[in-house]
């Protein structure tokens, strides 16, 4: 089975910071690009960040200014450090990586991110 686990979510004051990771205890190949998907009450999941085995980084532009996305390939690992969180923040953050063997986004299990004031 394929396994995919985030942490480091929680409860933070408005302002606040926060740093996600994700590891990887399963090999699906080459993995191309990993990253984040957050899903608010009531909203539809939409992308974070993400970031290619190759270092090349992407951010939503409610990211931008606020968070950094990293990697690790040997690890099979990606982080997320989140600062200036506002209760808007408020989600689920779900990582993936993507391989083409894979060939389709690996989830994980999510995990909660709370903003608040």
């Amino acid at each position: 089975q394929v396994q995919l686990v985030e942490s480091g979510g929680g409860l933070v004051q408005a302002g606040g910071s926060l740093r996600l990771s994700c590891a990887a205890s399963s090999n699906i190949g080459s993995v191309a690009s990993r990253g984040w998907y957050r899903q608010a009450p009531g909203k539809e999941r939409e992308l974070v960040a993400q970031i290619t085995s190759v270092g090349t980084t992407n951010l939503a532009d409610s990211a931008k200014g606020r968070c950094n996305i990293s990697g690790d390939n040997a690890k099979d690992t990606v982080y997320l450090q989140m600062s200036s969180l506002r209760p808007e923040d408020t989600a689920v953050n779900y990582c993936w990586r993507y391989s083409v063997n894979y060939g389709r986004p690996n989830w994980g299990q999510g995990t909660q991110v709370t903003g608040s004031s």
